[in-house]
């Protein structure tokens, strides 16, 4: 069977091209850009690559051209799909048909954290001896690639909630029927797509409607979003997490056959904490205590650690070897990823999409910084990139999100709704603005110190600021600024 994938390239779509490979069949695929890493990966497990979209990429006629959502209507190769009555389908749809129609699949869904929660479902269950089969949207340290079919009845799939084509507008996480649901959080975002809080409410309602009723959904404690979509109707048992609950609760939520998982965090940057099961007889007895000490910061990874163990062990893996494998977990690339350290200032790379990931991952890093040396300092370099931000939609949470940092740099898209003078103005922490990447390389060139931690923050290339700020870096010794 000859499959051609539109829009290879993409995380998503290239992690079913490797997936596509491993059950046997002929794999090719378009992109407008083709381009490493991704193409590097792609080549290496043997698949053709084309550049552009030509009508001519698809003689001879492949078996099934599987569709990108990021293509639509007018695009030369999804006309002539259409001209010609290939057989298509999108790329959730054949990842359900092809994949996970016989596997208990794990999804997990929210707003943040689906990458890195999946990254530490997967790395669990791999430790345990299970060899799941997974697809995440990114690579992980302890994975050697961000999807394979594994050898098991488990599957561990991202559940996003963005659309799947240009002729299914349902969320990919439809497609799943996961039998364990991750909800982890909801916020408004993708705003391209969706007009409304109300309108993403109900297309994570359709994912809980497609959970069985032996399943299990794991949900946050007191998230107000989560508890009004399982108010429209919830068909399956539900296990709640949350940090920092008072015992009387957890006992409470826990009771009469119910299950708790709660966490108390031992130092302020989330590195340690004690995770409690709550839930044995009627009173919600405490059923096991034990204590995470890892690499990740911050109680956003707190959360996401506790719902992967909260999944690992739904499907039999007991809660002392969870905390084992996640003592070893090494993190996801452009999840806080340190890209390198000249003259003792170190840049990083975070993928940021939202104001509250972005305030998430200030605050764990501000505290581990405080908790390591209080004299260093903090910068963020931001580019509002995602659909959502640059409509302005969140522009006061955008100035929020920012007040553990000691200094804020944005980057000021060519079209945009953010008011970024008052972004500035309003900051609770020195800002400044630029137009060009290169501006800003120039700006910290010159104002950082030895000691000096920047988290470069986007969901895209950011035109390569990373490399261009540890070359401009790496041209002396920086011992003042003027900030």
């Amino acid at each position: 069977m000859h499959i051609h994938i539109l829009g290879i390239c993409g995380t998503f779509m290239g992690s079913l091209a490797v997936l596509a490979k491993q059950l046997g069949y002929r794999v090719s695929g378009s992109d407008a850009n083709v381009y490493p890493p991704m193409s590097t990966q792609l080549r290496e497990q043997g698949i053709d690559l084309m550049e552009g979209f030509l009508p001519e990429h698809l003689y001879p006629e492949p078996d099934l051209v599987v569709i990108g959502n990021a293509l639509s209507r007018g695009n030369p190769a999804v006309e002539h799909v259409l001209n010609e009555g290939l057989n298509y389908t999108s790329g959730p749809q054949w990842l359900a048909q092809y994949v996970l129609h016989d596997k208990w699949v794990l999804g997990v869904a929210g707003t943040h954290g689906k990458t890195s929660t999946s990254a530490m479902l997967t790395w669990i269950l791999e430790y345990a001896g299970m060899r799941p089969g997974y697809l995440i949207g990114g690579v992980t340290n302890n994975l050697p690639s961000s999807a394979d079919l594994g050898d098991s009845a488990f599957f561990v799939v991202e559940a996003d909630e963005y659309d799947s084509a240009f002729f299914d507008k349902r969320s990919k996480f439809v497609h799943y029927a996961p039998r364990t649901a991750i909800l982890n959080n909801l916020e408004f975002d993708h705003a391209d797509i969706f007009e409304n809080l109300e309108a993403i409410e109900k297309q994570f309602h359709h994912l809980v409607r497609t959970v069985p009723g032996n399943g299990l959904l794991i949900v946050p404690h007191g998230e107000a979003t989560i508890e009004m979509v399982l108010r429209m109707g919830c068909w399956t048992t539900r296990q709640q997490f949350g940090v920092e609950i008072p015992e009387e609760v957890c006992r409470k939520l826990a009771s009469n056959g119910g299950v708790f998982w709660s966490a108390s965090i031992r130092n302020e940057q989330g590195s340690e904490f004690e995770l409690t099961k709550y839930g044995q007889g009627s009173t919600g007895e405490v059923i096991s205590r034990t204590v995470i000490n890892w690499d990740m910061t911050g109680i956003h990874n707190v959360k996401n650690g506790m719902a992967a163990i909260a999944a690992a062990h739904n499907v039999g893996v007991d809660v002392t070897t969870a905390a084992e494998a996640l003592n070893q977990y090494k993190g996801v690339k452009r999840r806080l990823e340190l890209r390198g350290t000249v003259e003792g200032i170190k840049v990083y790379d975070d993928f940021a999409h939202h104001p509250t990931a972005i305030a998430s991952t200030l605050q764990g890093m501000a505290a581990k910084l405080r908790a390591e040396d209080g004299d260093t300092r903090l910068i963020a370099v931001i580019e509002p990139r995602s659909n959502t931000m640059k409509l302005g939609i969140h522009q006061q949470q955008l100035v929020d999100s920012c007040a553990d940092a000691d200094m804020v740099v944005w980057q000021k898209p060519e079209k945009t709704g953010l008011d970024f003078n008052a972004l500035i103005a309003e900051s609770k922490v020195p800002g400044y603005v630029f137009s060009e990447v290169d501006e800003i390389v120039v700006f910290l060139e010159e104002n950082c110190r030895s000691g000096d931690h920047i988290v470069v923050m986007s969901n895209g290339s950011f035109d390569g600021i990373h490399e261009k700020l540890l070359v401009a870096l790496d041209h002396g010794p920086i011992t003042s600024s003027r900030f």
